[in-house]
């Protein structure tokens, strides 16, 4: 049935009609002869929108743009708190926490041209969890800091050569031991700040390959903060969410590397609700910015849209795979991608999506 969104106003009594009903109709007021005007344009209106309804309710489907696919799954190990950097159209994985809480040190390829996994040589570091990666200009990737077995907190780095797929040992990271921090690339150099090192922290720091050292930039222009998120679009990076203190996050800033300065943008927020999250992925395809997953209040698997030539947000649909913290999110060509994180620490998955912005997905 469908219900009709006006309410009529009767223009006589509802009572049953009779010779006395007949006499006080003579008594009509002008008043009551216009609301009958008035019901009779509704009632028209109303036949309209009614078979706008009706011709639409042969589907019972919704589309919106943002759509995943189920990939090939990690072949290794279900884990959190992993660490990523792309090269070359391959994604590289590795680290994380195990469902027994172990500490890991295997890598991995992926080859989104195979759909398929590759087992590379185990990371030189010791096995740890919520560590950082990036890749530079220079056809290497890096992975440091992070939670070691014993709980301790790491600085130290190690570089990542694809073709000879063997590890070295470069500079420590230029600021304290740490975990949960964010991390970027924009050209020749990679980018590591916030995190938790005992305490919240925001300071930024540049890794130059070529010199191998670290130098402190302009720190971040927000809050303190573990859990953030980033993305790079044009060579500008773009961090937010996270959490600080307990505290939820959906600031959202762009640093640029060229000036050394962070600027502030639109909350990642809707009009509706706080979407504040930590422990989401981002990823950028097509010159716009995709956060979704997490942890948060409101957090659930809607997959949001930041175009940085407006400075808006907008939603389209959802991950499709199970609602988690501490995953990964990449993105290769005209495709974003998540993979592992968990419900929970003790609760990882393996499994793998794709997810092309430009294909309805039917909800």
């Amino acid at each position: 049935m469908i219900h009709l969104p006006f309410r009529f106003l009767s223009a006589t009594d509802s009572r049953s009609q009779s010779v006395a009903s007949e006499t006080l109709s003579a008594l009509v007021t002008k008043k009551t002869k216009k609301q009958q005007r008035i019901n009779w344009a509704l009632g028209v209106l109303c036949l309209g929108w009614t078979g706008l309804l009706v011709g639409c309710s042969g589907s019972s489907t919704v589309a919106t743009l943002g759509d995943w696919t189920v990939k090939s799954e990690f072949e290794g190990v279900a884990r959190t708190g992993a660490s990523n950097f792309v090269l070359n159209n391959i994604a590289y994985m590795g680290t994380g926490l195990d469902n027994k809480s172990q500490r890991l040190q295997d890598f991995w390829a992926y080859d989104p041209a195979k759909n398929a996994w590759t087992q590379k040589a185990n990371y030189l570091g010791a096995a740890r969890n919520f560590g950082v990666g990036f890749a530079t200009s220079n056809n290497k990737g890096y992975i440091g800091t992070g939670i070691n077995v014993n709980g301790d907190l790491l600085k130290d780095f190690y570089e990542y050569d694809p073709a000879a797929n063997t590890w070295k040992k470069v500079a420590d990271f230029g600021g304290t031991a740490r975990y949960q921090a964010v991390s970027f690339a924009i050209g020749a150099k990679g980018y590591v700040g916030t995190g938790n090192d005992g305490n919240y922290l925001k300071d930024i720091w540049s890794y130059e390959p070529t010199s191998n050292t670290w130098a402190k930039v302009a720190s971040y222009g927000g809050a303190k903060r573990v859990g953030a998120v980033s993305f790079v679009i044009n060579n500008m990076a773009y961090v937010g969410t996270g959490n600080n203190n307990s505290t939820q996050q959906k600031d959202w800033y762009v640093y640029d590397p060229a000036t050394d300065v962070w600027t502030q943008k639109l909350d990642f927020t809707t009009d509706q609700a706080s979407i504040a999250r930590s422990y989401g992925v981002g990823f950028a395809v097509g010159g716009k910015g995709y956060v979704t997953l997490g942890s948060g209040t409101s957090t659930g698997t809607t997959v949001w849209e930041y175009d940085p030539a407006t400075d808006l947000w907008a939603s389209l649909g959802a991950f499709e795979g199970a609602p988690r913290a501490y995953a990964i999110g990449f993105a290769i060509g005209n495709k974003g991608y998540v993979t592992t994180g968990g419900s929970s620490l003790s609760a990882p998955y393996d499994d793998l999506w794709d997810f092309d912005p430009t294909i309805e997905q039917v909800l």
